[in-house]
């Protein structure tokens, strides 16, 4: 995981993947792709939603997370846990854009 600096509107908060198993689980049950999520939570390719599952990446920012959680009528906490970063940078994990 890179970590740059970032200025953003939430500063050093982001969301970090519980369980990917259990991600899976729900995605299958309810029938949803890796594309139809990432569709979801608002990105324009599936690339990093299929590194999330696969656990290549663990982190993902707020309204994404969101997103998915509500899409998938689960708590945001049951999926995910909220990470604050201490710096005063606002350092964030870093995804790259498609």
């Amino acid at each position: 995981m890179n970590i740059i600096k970032h200025p953003r509107a939430t500063g050093g908060l982001w969301m970090e993947l519980r369980d990917r198993k259990m991600l899976q689980r729900l995605m299958i049950v309810q029938g949803v792709s890796n594309r139809g999520l990432a569709k979801v939570a608002g990105w324009k390719s599936h690339s990093y939603m299929n590194r999330l599952v696969n656990g290549e990446v663990k982190t993902l920012e707020p309204e994404p997370a969101l997103r998915i959680a509500k899409f998938l009528g689960v708590g945001v906490e049951d999926l995910f846990l909220t990470q604050v970063s201490d710096f005063p940078e606002h350092a964030v994990p870093h995804r790259r854009t498609a």
